[in-house]
């Protein structure tokens, strides 16, 4: 969303609907890979992802508009303190079934739709067989994106050691992950660090040697098959008593739908239920790869030791597209029309994020702060109008006008 020129931030660099404006790109500000990288300061990071404001670290000075920077990161911390206030009361105001249940009953319904999927397979009318292929894709994005979602940042059980239970339970029996991987490079990594270069800067989505019309439409077909292979190279990193629960897991996991497709389903060859495998787990990987760049990609990028403070970080940095019935089902509002809200309050479930959202957006815009929207079809109409832009080349670095 452009930044209006009564607003107290402007920045060098922002991307404004794919334009680049002020600061030209900088050489030599590649994107390390996050993968087996030590978080800087766990306990920060941490904290960020739980939705507390962290104090200075990697030896920042953050950086805020207006008046000088400790002055002007008061203001902030008291503007992102406002909101926290606002946002615990309708918290705390709020049923079990309100902070919990909607979603859990929506993960519960996914389960109860499994048997009739795998009965419709066995059908050789096309209709009930397509209808078994959606149900199966569905139920199957449901449990590994929004529920391994919801899991990794503990949002569906107040309990700790439950929720390491449910994740282990999304993130590797269903998804074929590893959850403690996929929870720090998501949580404490995305989440701590949002669109801080060489971090959160989400350039693990990036595969630069491919064109814009392969990448955006035939390679998320692969990703039933890459998910587990970068999830085994992953395993290098944790200790083997992990990584052996990890493997243990996802072969579960991946032999059980095997096992359900030959002996429910009744497919005679191997090859035509590894075939439905992979129709089926990659339904929906097309909207998956595009939300994951759409939100963030295009939006302005920070240096670790310039960024500023939270509630300017994921004002500016994350966006929501519209509710879409099938992808809020399936991924979760707080991934689609709600991640602004997620951003700034990531412990709550998806129902919450929604029910939060009239109050962070009238705030947001009251207070003159950024609250990013755009279409799906935007999106896609810019990524692939600039993908070298977007998508291979480095970012160009936003910096705060107003605050030398």
């Amino acid at each position: 969303m452009p930044l209006e020129d009564g607003d107290p931030v402007r920045q060098r660099g922002q991307r404004v609907n794919g334009e680049v404006s002020g600061t030209p790109r900088l050489g030599g500000t590649g994107d390390p890979p996050l993968r087996g990288t030590p978080a800087p300061d766990g306990s920060r990071t941490e904290a960020m992802a739980e939705g507390r404001e962290p104090g200075p670290a990697l030896g920042d000075r953050d950086v805020s508009p207006g008046g000088g920077p400790q002055q002007a990161g008061q203001r902030e911390e008291a503007l992102m303190s406002e909101l926290s206030e606002l946002v615990q009361k309708v918290v705390k105001s709020s049923s079990w079934w309100e902070r919990y249940g909607v979603d859990i009953g929506i993960l519960a319904c996914s389960f109860l739709l499994l048997p009739a999927g795998f009965l419709c397979l066995r059908s050789a009318q096309a209709i009930p067989f397509l209808a078994g292929v959606l149900t199966l894709g569905v139920v199957h994005h449901t449990l590994t994106v929004k529920g391994s979602h919801l899991a990794s940042h503990n949002a569906l059980t107040e309990s700790k050691s439950w929720g390491k239970v449910w994740a282990i339970f999304f993130i590797e029996l269903c998804s074929a992950f590893t959850a403690e991987q996929g929870t720090y490079n998501h949580v404490k990594i995305h989440h701590g660090y949002t669109n801080v270069i060489g971090l959160g800067d989400s350039s693990t989505w990036k595969l630069p040697f491919l064109n814009r019309y392969v990448y955006m439409f035939i390679a998320p077909l692969a990703v039933p098959i890459i998910t587990p292979l970068v999830a085994l190279d992953l395993l290098r990193n944790v200790e083997w008593k992990v990584a052996l629960r990890t493997l243990c897991c996802m072969f579960l996991g991946l032999y059980c739908h095997y096992w359900l497709l030959l002996h429910v389903s009744g497919f005679q060859s191997p090859w035509s239920a590894l075939l439905c495998m992979l129709l089926t787990r990659s339904l929906l990987a097309h909207p998956y790869i595009h939300v994951n760049i759409f939100q963030h990609i295009g939006l302005p990028m920070f240096a670790a030791d310039r960024k500023p403070k939270r509630i300017h970080l994921m004002s500016l940095g994350v966006l929501n597209l519209p509710r879409n019935a099938l992808l809020d089902w399936s991924f979760g509002h707080s991934l689609i029309s709600c991640h602004v809200e997620h951003h700034l309050f990531p412990s709550l479930s998806d129902n919450m994020c929604l029910k939060i959202k009239p109050i962070v957006s009238q705030y947001l815009k009251q207070k003159k702060l950024p609250y990013n929207e755009d279409t799906y079809a935007s999106r896609l109409r810019l990524f692939l109008q600039r993908y070298e832009e977007l998508m291979v080349h480095a970012p160009p670095i936003t910096e705060l006008v107003g605050i030398q």
